[in-house]
């Protein structure tokens, strides 16, 4: 089979809708023979991505970052949308914490299993370049020759949320292709909670004697770990002090009443030394665990697209400002996302329509 990078493929930009027109529908309708053609384009396209491994999904992402609005790449985006096949991890914590000697044995522990993996690294960025500065790619002890595991560096830029702009871009492509994604974001802060928002289970760490546990109960990022972990266990008694912290943190922080989709949602606390592996397969367990149950009935379903309506309107306010929001929910424009439909190319005709308004 010949590969096609997304690029190549030659698809018709659809006509430009009005806001109206979202509105009430009647653009889906009008434009059902460029979508089909369009939908039809972006499966190719995603094919071509699965059928030339590693290369072919390099050129696709850089194609993803340098041209995001291009037809092709939205139709290609569309397309992997519609066909999520992994289950994504988020890694988070703050700097020093082992995040990234963790993700390697992560990748050792999937990998033995069998599963194929994408990995996003993002890392601080270059003030000079912008482009990632420690470079995960390079640290991850990983083979170049395994056909079963792509990982890619991502530089946060100007991003406060602990990911870089195309990491949800870059997710839900590589979730079509793999059977895990793994996401380690920079350093968090106060501020830096944006893993929940991409992934399905999101894996806090902290490090004995640090005041971590304590700290981030006021930082916002104690409410979004699904599994948290305390790094570094064969320090001893102070890892068992911190792991008790932790446990009471958690508890302290926790609803006193869940919404009914996170009602018995598993909340593991653990231990773990990535130097020695003690505690790496009950953290993949715990993992597999948070896994299984966001796939009874259709939990998993309403957060994914929760989460893609919270990115597109993350991305509409950093496009068009909040005025620009606030006129697009003035024309009638419901940016709720109906099941199935991708945020993506919804994104931008958004835009364009907001930019004519």
């Amino acid at each position: 089979m010949k590969d096609r990078s997304p690029a190549s493929l030659d698809l018709a930009a659809a006509p430009r809708p009005t806001a109206r027109a979202m509105a009430d529908g009647t653009e889906s309708e009008r434009q059902e023979g460029p979508q089909t053609d369009r939908a039809a384009a972006g499966r190719r396209a995603l094919a071509a991505v699965r059928a030339g491994g590693k290369a072919a999904l390099a050129r696709a992402l850089a194609e993803l970052e340098q041209s995001p609005d291009a037809p092709a790449t939205l139709a290609l985006l569309d397309a992997a949308y519609a066909a999520p096949r992994a289950r994504v991890v988020g890694l988070t914590g703050p700097p020093g914490v082992g995040k990234s000697t963790l993700l390697g044995r992560l990748i050792a522990g999937y990998r033995a299993r069998a599963l194929t993996l994408g990995v996003i690294a993002v890392d601080p960025s270059s003030k000079r370049s912008g482009g990632a500065l420690l470079g995960d790619r390079v640290r991850l002890a990983t083979d170049p020759q395994d056909a079963g595991i792509f990982v890619r560096s991502m530089a946060a830029r100007d991003r406060l949320g602990g990911l870089a702009d195309v990491t949800m871009a870059a997710m839900v492509l590589m979730r079509a292709l793999y059977d895990r994604v793994l996401i380690e974001t920079v350093g968090v802060g106060q501020s830096e909670t944006d893993v929940a928002g991409a992934a399905d289970t999101v894996v806090f760490c902290v490090q004995p004697a640090s005041g971590d546990a304590l700290q981030f109960m006021k930082a916002g990022i104690i409410e979004i770990p699904h599994v948290s972990v305390v790094t570094k266990a064969d320090m001893g008694a102070p890892a068992r002090r911190t792991l008790g912290d932790l446990k009471a943190a958690l508890a302290l922080a926790a609803p006193a009443a869940a919404p009914e989709d996170e009602a018995g949602e598993p909340r593991d606390v653990l231990a773990v030394s990535a130097t020695t592996g003690a505690g790496v397969d009950d953290l993949m367990a715990a993992v597999e665990r948070h896994g299984d149950w966001l796939n009874e009935g259709r939990r998993l379903d309403r957060r994914r697209r929760a989460q893609a309506e919270a990115w597109l309107r993350q991305c509409l306010r950093d496009r068009i400002g909040r005025d620009g929001l606030h006129r697009l929910v003035a024309a009638g424009i419901d940016l709720h996302l109906a099941p199935g439909v991708s945020p993506f190319a919804r994104l931008a005709a958004l835009a364009r329509a907001a930019g004519g308004s």
